[in-house]
C-alpha cells in the first residue's frame, strides 16, 4: 500500500487546508469543492486528509458501517443491537471514478435471485463504503449526469435507495463530499455546486522560494515515501490532536444573535438562492471558532466563513467566475456589527481571530505534492483560473490589413464593395479594422439538435439511447444486466414454466429469460462553430450582434453539457481558434477577442471544420457533431470562391455532418447566399433573429422531419435574383433535402 503525501508537509494552500480542517471538525459543514488549474496538487492535499480523521466505531461485520451507539434500523445487514460489541476502523476516503457505473456507486441487486428465490441479495456500492467517511470525486465536473443525480439524492437525504421493479433496499449514506476540478474542462451543474458546503480556488505560487520548497519536498517524498512521512509524523499527530480537541469543543461554541444576524445579512446582500448558504456559513463560522479554541463566534469567523461558503452560490452568469466582493462583504459586516464579538471586517487583526493556517506551528506555507499552489488571487474576472489559459493561446486568425473589405458609409443600405461573391474590389481596410467588437447581450436560444438517435455521452441536446430516460422497448442483456424490463422478462419466462417443473406460485426464471429495458434520453454533442470574421461581417457593425448570438449558443451548449470548438475564417485563411473542449468559458473568451476584416475564405473555413471533425471522430466516435456556420454566405478571394465553398459544403454533407447555417445577412437588399450554402450542407438556414427561443416556428425540427427544406430566409424572384420580399423575410422554400444526417 502506497504511503500518502503527509498533509502537514503541504506548502501553502492556507484556504484549502483550512476548509478541509473545518469539515474534519464538523462534517455537517457539507464538504469542499476545490477549483484550480492542472498541476496544483489538489488531489494530493485531499488524499492527505484521510490520515488525520479520527477512527470510526462500527458494528462488527456490518458492511454499512453502522454506529454501535445508534445502529440504522433499516440496515440491510441488521437488525443490530445497540451497544453490541464495538469495532473500530480508520475513517475511509472512497474515490468515485468519473467513469463509474450506477451500480458501482449505489450498489446492485441480484435481480435473478430476487425473482427466482424471492431473496434480496444486495452488493453495497461506493456510497455504502463512504458512509461516515469521505467521498472524493476527482474531476467532479466531468461526472455523468445520472451519477450526479444519485449523489444529490444521497447528500440531501443522508440515505441511499436502490429500487428495481418493486424490490428495494435502503441504507444510510452520510459522507463528507470533496471534489476537485479544473474549470478549463467545464463547469458544474448549479444543483451539484450548491451541495458543496465550501469552495476554494487554488493556483500555483509565483514566488520562487515557495516553488523551490515545493520541488524539494516532492523530490524527497518520491525518493523515500515512508521516510519522508516519518519525518512529518509529529506534525501529523499535532493536527490530529487539534481536530479531536476542536470536535470536543464544538458543542460548547455559542453562535450569538449578533453573529447570526451578520450571517443572514451577508447572504441577503449577495442575493444567494435559498437558505443553504446561511446554514452552511453558520456551521463554518462555528467550526472556525472551535478550531481557534474559542467558545463564541466572532465577526472574523463570520467573514472567513462567508469567503469560503458564498462565492459559488452568488447569482452570476455561467461565464462569470465565482468570487466575492470583499469590500462589499466588509461593508455589510460593519453595518450589522452591533454586539458581535471582535471587529467586523477588520481583516482578523484581533488576538481572538481564527487562524488561517491549520498548523500555525508547522512548516512554511506553499503547495504540496510536487505542485505549486497558494490561495488564488481574488481579482475580478479571473477567479476560476481560466484567464491565464485563455491568454496563453491566442485564438484569432492573423489579420491581413492589406486584403480587407471596405465597410459602407453610415446609412448606406446597398451591399458593400467586395461583399458580392467573387468580387475582389474594395480591398482598402476601413478605419479601425481588426479591433474586436463587443458582443451584444446574450439571449435564450432555441435548441438545435442532430437528427436521428445516437449513443453518445449523456447530455441534454439530441435524442440518444441512454441508461436513463423513457423506456422504448426491451432486449437481451449485453453483458451485465442493466435496468430490468419486468414485463418482457415475465413474458419470456412464462411459456417454459411447465417444462421447468414449476409446481408452486413462484416464477421459474433463468438467465436467458432476462430482458433489459431500452431507454431513450438525450446526449451531448460536439458543437463546432465556424464563424465568418471577414470584412463583410464587420460591415454595418453587425459583428457585435453576431458575437452575441454565438455567445448565446455557447451558453446553450454549456447548459446542455456539450463539447464546443471554434473555427474562424477571415483574410487569407481559416484557423482553429479553439480545439474541441468542454470549457465553454474558453470559447467565450476567444470569441470576445475575435477581430474582423479581410476577405471571406468560406471554403477554407468549411474545410478546416471538416478536418477538425474528422480528428474528433477518431478520438470520440460515439459523440455526434453539429456544425453551426455563422456567415452571411459571401465568399471572396481566389479563383472561383463560390464554387469551392459549394464543393466543401457537399463534402461535409456527404460525410453525414449535421449542419445549421445562421444567416447574418441584413439590409433591405439580400443575396440569399447563406440559404444556398445551407442547401449544399443539407441543413436548415436560420436567420439571426430566429435563434431566439421565443421566435415563431421550429425551423430545425421541421427540416429534421423532412417537412421543410433548408432555404434562404430572404426569398428569391423567379429568375433567381434578389427579390423585394427580402426586407421582411420569406417562408422557407421546399427543396430536395432535409436537415444534416446523423454522423
Amino acid at each position: 500500500m502506497s504511503v500518502p503525501y503527509p498533509f502537514a508537509a503541504v506548502v501553502g494552500m492556507a484556504d484549502l487546508r483550512l476548509a478541509l480542517m473545518l469539515n474534519a471538525v464538523d462534517p455537517a459543514v457539507g464538504g469542499v469543492l476545490v477549483r484550480g488549474e492542472k498541476g496544483t496538487a489538489k488531489s494530493t492535499v485531499v488524499r492527505g486528509l484521510a490520515a488525520l480523521l479520527p477512527d470510526v466505531a462500527v458494528v462488527p461485520g456490518c458492511r454499512f458501517s453502522c454506529d454501535p451507539a445508534a445502529p440504522d434500523a433499516d440496515c440491510p445487514d441488521g437488525p443490530h443491537e445497540a451497544g453490541r460489541g464495538d469495532g473500530v476502523r480508520a475513517a475511509r476516503m472512497v474515490e468515485l471514478p468519473v467513469g463509474a457505473s450506477e451500480d458501482r456507486l449505489a450498489g446492485a441487486l441480484d435481480i435473478e435471485r430476487a425473482l427466482a428465490e424471492g431473496r434480496k441479495t444486495f452488493e453495497p456500492g461506493l456510497l455504502a463504503e463512504a458512509h461516515r467517511g469521505v467521498l472524493y470525486v476527482d474531476e467532479v465536473n466531468l461526472l455523468h449526469d445520472h451519477l450526479v443525480d444519485l449523489l444529490l439524492d444521497a447528500a440531501a437525504m443522508g440515505a441511499n435507495y436502490v429500487e428495481r421493479e418493486g424490490v428495494s433496499v435502503r441504507h444510510a449514506a452520510r459522507f463528507l463530499l470533496v471534489g476537485t476540478m479544473n474549470p478549463e474542462e467545464g463547469e458544474l451543474r448549479p444543483q451539484l455546486l450548491d451541495r458543496f458546503g465550501l469552495t476554494v480556488q487554488v493556483a500555483a505560487s509565483r514566488e520562487p522560494d515557495e516553488r523551490t520548497e515545493v520541488v524539494r519536498r516532492r523530490l524527497a517524498y518520491d525518493a523515500d515515501p515512508a521516510g519522508f512521512a516519518a519525518r512529518w509524523a509529529a506534525e501529523e499527530d499535532a493536527l490530529r490532536a487539534r481536530i479531536a480537541a476542536a470536535r470536543a469543543l464544538l458543542p460548547a461554541v455559542v453562535l450569538g444573535d449578533a453573529a447570526l444576524r451578520q450571517i443572514t445579512a451577508t447572504c441577503a446582500a449577495f442575493e444567494v438562492d435559498g437558505m443553504r448558504a446561511d446554514i452552511v456559513t453558520a456551521r463554518a463560522a462555528t467550526a472556525l471558532a472551535a478550531w481557534a479554541g474559542r467558545t463564541e463566534v466572532a465577526a472574523e469567523d463570520v467573514r472567513q466563513a462567508a469567503l469560503l461558503a458564498l462565492p459559488h452560490r452568488r447569482r452570476r452568469n455561467p461565464f462569470d467566475a465565482p468570487g466575492l466582493d470583499e469590500e462589499k462583504l466588509d461593508d455589510t459586516l460593519r453595518e450589522h456589527a452591533e454586539g458581535a464579538g471582535g471587529g467586523a471586517g477588520d481583516g482578523g487583526d484581533g488576538d481572538d481571530g481564527p487562524e488561517r493556517d491549520p498548523d500555525p506551528d508547522g512548516p512554511p506555507d506553499g503547495d504540496g505534492g510536487g505542485s505549486g499552489g497558494g490561495p488564488a488571487p481574488r481579482r475580478p474576472g479571473d477567479a476560476d483560473g481560466t484567464g491565464d489559459a485563455a491568454e496563453a493561446a491566442d485564438a484569432a486568425a492573423p489579420q491581413d490589413p492589406s486584403r480587407t473589405e471596405t465597410a459602407p458609409p453610415p446609412g448606406d443600405t446597398s451591399a458593400a464593395p467586395g461583399d458580392r461573391a467573387g468580387d475582389g474590389a474594395g480591398d482598402a481596410p476601413p478605419p479601425g479594422d481588426g479591433d474586436p467588437a463587443a458582443p451584444a447581450e446574450p439571449f435564450r436560444t432555441r435548441r438545435l439538435d442532430v437528427p436521428g438517435v445516437g449513443e453518445g455521452a449523456a447530455g441534454r441536446r439530441s435524442r440518444a439511447r441512454t441508461a436513463h430516460g423513457r423506456t422504448t422497448g426491451a432486449r437481451r442483456p449485453r453483458g451485465a444486466l442493466g435496468a430490468l424490463h419486468l414485463a418482457a422478462t415475465v413474458q419470456a419466462a412464462a411459456p417454459h414454466q411447465r417444462g421447468r417443473g414449476r409446481r408452486g406460485p413462484g416464477l421459474v426464471v433463468r438467465r436467458d429469460d432476462l430482458r433489459e429495458a431500452v431507454r431513450e434520453g438525450r446526449e451531448s454533442n460536439l458543437v463546432l462553430f465556424a464563424v465568418d470574421a471577414s470584412g463583410s461581417m464587420g460591415a454595418r457593425q453587425r459583428m457585435g450582434a453576431v458575437k452575441g448570438a454565438v455567445l448565446s449558443l455557447l451558453l446553450d451548449a454549456y447548459q446542455r453539457r456539450d463539447k464546443v470548438g471554434l473555427v474562424t475564417f477571415r483574410g487569407p485563411d481559416a484557423a482553429l481558434a479553439l480545439p474541441p473542449t468542454s470549457s465553454v468559458d474558453a470559447a467565450a473568451a476567444r470569441l470576445e477577442r475575435l477581430p474582423t476584416g479581410g476577405r471571406t475564405p468560406l471554403a477554407a473555413g468549411l474545410l478546416r471544420a471538416r478536418e477538425t471533425l474528422r480528428v474528433e471522430r477518431l478520438r470520440d466516435p460515439a459523440r455526434r457533431p453539429l456544425l453551426v456556420v455563422v456567415t452571411d454566405g459571401r465568399a471572396t478571394g481566389g479563383p472561383d470562391p463560390v464554387g469551392r465553398a459549394a464543393r466543401a459544403a457537399r463534402l461535409l454533407a456527404a460525410e453525414g455532418v449535421a449542419s445549421v447555417v445562421v444567416d447574418c445577412e441584413s439590409g433591405p437588399v439580400r443575396l440569399g447566399l447563406a440559404g444556398e450554402l445551407a442547401r449544399e450542407l443539407r441543413g436548415p438556414a436560420v436567420a439571426l433573429g430566429e435563434l431566439r427561443a421565443e421566435a415563431v416556428g421550429a425551423l430545425v425540427r421541421e427540416a429534421r422531419a423532412g417537412r421543410r427544406a433548408p432555404a434562404a430566409r430572404e426569398g428569391h424572384a423567379p429568375g433567381g435574383g434578389p427579390g423585394a420580399r427580402g426586407a421582411r423575410g420569406a417562408r422557407p422554400e421546399p427543396a430536395g433535402h432535409g436537415a444534416g444526417r446523423a454522423a
